[in-house]
Formats: C-alpha cells, sequence, structure tokens
C-alpha cells in the first residue's frame, strides 16, 4: 500500500495527514501556534513553532494510523506563502519569520518598482507587482532597517522550506510557492537573476528550485530521530497553501476554478499559459501541475472577519458552544440566517488587514457602513459573510474579464462547511457552486502530489482524477442572485469612496 503524508504549515496552525493511492484519507493531526503582531500591520513567527508542531503532527498521524515508520513511502510539505525565514551561516535563524499578512514593506515595494523600471517591467520580469506580502519587499525592509541582522543572513526560505531543511538538511523549494516570493521569473520557472541584480540581492541567498511532483529531498538521520519517520523517505517539491489546495480540489484542468474561503480567501484558476497583464491585477505564478500556470486572487481577510467578529464580538457564543460541544460558526451564521440578503443595507468591508486583490492597499480599513437602529447583531454577522463573499467576487470578475472559461466554482475551507455560506456564495457569485469529497485542503494537495513523485500515478491531473470527486452542488438563487448584482455594485463605490480616508486614518499617530 503507497502510504504518503501531507503536510500543511498554516499561520494559525500545522496540520498532517496521510492518505493511501486511493486518496482515502487514513489520520491526520494538527497542532496550532500563536502569531505575533509587535507593531500595527506586523506579522511575524517563530519558525522553530512550525517544526515543534510538524514533528508532533507527524508522530500523532503515524500512531491514529496505526502506521510503521516503514509505511510511509513520501513526504509532501505545502505551507503559507511569501513569508521569509532567515537563516545564519549554522543554518539556524536569525529572527522572526516576516509572513504573508505582514504590510510594513510599502516603501520598499516601491523602491522594487522603480528599481525595474516601473510596474509593467516588473510583470514582465517576474509575472507579477511589487506586494506588501511578498517575500522580496521582505528582504529589502531587513537590510533597510535591521542592518545586524541582515549581516548574518545566509539563506531564505519560505515556511514550508524550512521544514523541509529541518527534515531533510537540504536547502530547496518549489516553482508554486517560489512565484510568490517576487524573484522567480515565472514563465521560465527559474529564479530572476535580473530582477535579483537591479536589487542587489545574492543568488546564492535562494535555495534550488524544482517541480512541485519532483522529489527535492530525503529525511535525514537528525529528521528521522525527530519524527520516526525512516531515513531516506523522499521528500516531493510539494507547494504553496494555494497552489496545493488547488491540487487538492481537482483544479488541474482548464474550466474549473476554486473559491477558497479560509482565513484569507482565494479564487485560483489552472492556466495553459503564462499570460500577461501589464497591471498586474490577479497574481499569476507556476501551478503545482509541470508544465502548467496559475491565476489567482486574494482577499486578506475573508474567513478572518468573521474569525475576528467571533473572537471579539462572540465571546458568548464562544462560551456557550463550548459548554455544549458545537461550533460557535455554527452559531453566529444560524444568527445570520434569520436575516434576508442584504442585511437590510448594512455592508461590511473585510479589509481588517489592508486588502490585495483587486485593490492592492496596505492601508485599507474594514468597515460597517450603513448601520441604523434597526440593525442588530443577525444583520452585522449577514453582513460579514456578504462582504467576505463580495471581495472573493471582485477575483472572479477579474478572471471572466480576462477571458478565462469558468465552468464550475469549486468551494473549499470553512466557507464551504457552512450551508448557509455556501448559498450565499452562489447567489453572490452569479453561478452554481459545488462541493467534492475531497475537504483536508493544501494537506491532501501535498500527500497527492507525493503519491505521484513515489511513482502511484504518472502524472497530477490522473491522481485528481482517481481520487476526487464532485459530491454536492448549490443552485443560484435568482431572485436574491439579482438583489446581490445591485448591492455588488454599491459595495465595490464603498471602497473607491473612502480610500483616501483610509490613507488619511493610517497616517494618524496617536498623542498622550
Amino acid at each position: 500500500m503507497g502510504i504518503t503524508l501531507g503536510i500543511d504549515v498554516g499561520t494559525s496552525g500545522t496540520k498532517t495527514l496521510a492518505i493511501d493511492e486511493t486518496g482515502r484519507v487514513l489520520a491526520a493531526a494538527s497542532a496550532e501556534y500563536p502569531c505575533e503582531h509587535p507593531h500595527p500591520g506586523w506579522s511575524e513567527q517563530s519558525p522553530e513553532s512550525w517544526w515543534k508542531a510538524t514533528v508532533a503532527t507527524i508522530r500523532d498521524c503515524l500512531a491514529n494510523a496505526n502506521l510503521k515508520p516503514g509505511d510511509v513511502q513520501g513526504v509532501g510539505l505545502s505551507g503559507q506563502m511569501h513569508g521569509s525565514v532567515f537563516l545564519d551561516r549554522n543554518g539556524e535563524v536569525v529572527r522572526p519569520a516576516l509572513l504573508w499578512n505582514d504590510q510594513r514593506t510599502a516603501a520598499e515595494c516601491a523602491e522594487i518598482e522603480d528599481r525595474a523600471g516601473g510596474r509593467e517591467a516588473l510583470v514582465r520580469m517576474v509575472g507579477n507587482p511589487a506586494l506588501t506580502g511578498f517575500t522580496a519587499p521582505k528582504l529589502l525592509w531587513v537590510r533597510r532597517h535591521e542592518a545586524q541582522n541582515w549581516d548574518r543572513v545566509r539563506q531564505v526560505l519560505l515556511p514550508k522550506d524550512y521544514v523541509r531543511y529541518r527534515l531533510s538538511g537540504t536547502f530547496a523549494t518549489e516553482v508554486s510557492d517560489a512565484s510568490g516570493t517576487l524573484m522567480l521569473d515565472v514563465a521560465n520557472r527559474r529564479w530572476s537573476h535580473e530582477l535579483l541584480g537591479k536589487l542587489d540581492l545574492d543568488p546564492d541567498l535562494l535555495p534550488s528550485c524544482y517541480e512541485s511532483p519532483e522529489v527535492s529531498a530525503n529525511v535525514s538521520d537528525i529528521g528521522s530521530q525527530a519524527t520516526g519517520l525512516v531515513r531516506g523517505t523522499p521528500i516531493v517539491g510539494g507547494g504553496g497553501d494555494q497552489p496545493a489546495g488547488a491540487v487538492g480540489n481537482g483544479i488541474v484542468r482548464a474550466g474549473a476554478v476554486s473559491a477558497t474561503m479560509g482565513t484569507s480567501g482565494v479564487v485560483f484558476a489552472h492556466a495553459e499559459d503564462v499570460g500577461f497583464d501589464p497591471l498586474g491585477r490577479l497574481q499569476r505564478g507556476c501551478h503545482a501541475v509541470p508544465g502548467a500556470w496559475h491565476v489567482m486572487g486574494v482577499v486578506l481577510s475573508a474567513g478572518g472577519s468573521l474569525q475576528w467578529f467571533r473572537n471579539e464580538l462572540g465571546k458568548a457564543e464562544v462560551a456557550y458552544a463550548r459548554e455544549r460541544g458545537v461550533d460557535p460558526y455554527e452559531l453566529l451564521t444560524d444568527e445570520a440566517a434569520v436575516v434576508g440578503p442584504g442585511a437590510e443595507g448594512l455592508f461590511f468591508l473585510p479589509y481588517l488587514t489592508g486588502e490585495r486583490t483587486p485593490h492592492f492597499d496596505p492601508d485599507a480599513k474594514g468597515a460597517w457602513i450603513g448601520l441604523t437602529v434597526r440593525h442588530g447583531r443577525a444583520h452585522m454577522i449577514r453582513s460579514v459573510l456578504e462582504g467576505a463573499t463580495f471581495a472573493m467576487r471582485d477575483s472572479l470578475e477579474l478572471i471572466r474579464a480576462m477571458g478565462v472559461t469558468i465552468g464550475e466554482i469549486r468551494l473549499s475551507g470553512g466557507g464551504a462547511r457552512n450551508a448557509l455560506w455556501r448559498q450565499i456564495q452562489a447567489d453572490i457569485y452569479g453561478q452554481d457552486i459545488c462541493t467534492i469529497n475531497a475537504s483536508e485542503g493544501p494537506a491532501f494537495g501535498v500527500a497527492l502530489l507525493a503519491q505521484v513523485g513515489t511513482g502511484a500515478f504518472s502524472s497530477v491531473p490522473e491522481a485528481c482524477d482517481a481520487t476526487i470527486k464532485v459530491v454536492d452542488r448549490v443552485a443560484v438563487d435568482e431572485t436574491a442572485r439579482a438583489f446581490y448584482d445591485r448591492a455588488y455594485s454599491i459595495y465595490g463605490r464603498l471602497y473607491r469612496d473612502l480610500k483616501g480616508s483610509f490613507r488619511d486614518i493610517s497616517g494618524l499617530v496617536a498623542t498622550k
């Protein structure tokens, strides 16, 4: 039996699962860890916490499935994209990792575009504009603001690739995750020496780059002792969490699009060629399918907006849910269900950590607009669900405008598990949506990549065809769709109306 592990190094925790060649999940385990925000707009994490969580979840997964270490034929790695791990000459971490949702690098993004010769020139080099969440501007920020730390840096890794290093002692990455660094020549699937030269960055700072199903490393003696895996177990390239999640959703051919409502929200479409948009309005990258590319739009606080509401304004529901052993999100969405579409004119802008697609604005702020004395908690909750979904539609509209055919929208993440939110998505997207039998996301996707890399399947599409099936469909309510079309036009104006005020708010400095 060909068993592989998929490990997903997320923002709030790491998840490990074991599957067989039929795609059956044999066991899964997860471990959480904190995220630090030392200043407004900053987001950092200790790489050591990822490693400890990886060790714990691998051992738990093996125990839960009653597997012997030798049963595992291969390992796939996924993780939060764009983060930066800085290592010294001894492979020790220099400072906490800067994460994908860190917004401190606006000045460095402007510098990168200037050095590249403008946005269009930059997009031609690396497929994307300079965004605050990307890796390259983080390197420039550390070089500018922490010179003593920068002088020690000898290697820069992405989060999942730090775990690969701890498992194997090998510095390696793969093209899908590297696409989000702003240092990969996406069209040619290799590091961009042209841009690195313009930024005065040493190419030796970056690891070797592989295709996603390709074996990139093997478990070392140290990795074996820590995890219980057999020394020499192959580790495939894996994928950034969004391309890996797309594999886990079967988005490996043109026509199918995934809409993933996690902490961030991602609309992801398969592409047979790299394409070009001088404005860089959608992220472009190498897919985890060799020889293919993708376009995606990212909402920084999609499900994260509902998570924020739960944590800050839903403490009573959390306590009640804990007493009765139920999910607090179900309690919140049950409240929202008593309110009709549009929440009686209440809009929510989900820009709690700035916004990426389509605004590329680190100064954007969250807001409720339209509040009246008629509105209560139920309206506020429903408006959060709708606001996050309107933000996702922004990306869908850009993909449609590019001429990409959207034959099927597959939902995943927290927004796929709730009946009300599924219906809201169908109605706001204006298209029937479906869910699939696989719900484990990126961890499942990289476990499939490991199946391909170790010979169980000849290609990624073959692996997906054998293991992933549509299990449910939700039809559009045409009355609701027509209403949401009108509401969406208003939603789109709200950001434009408030953009200048958001920037002014960011410039405020409180004085005592």
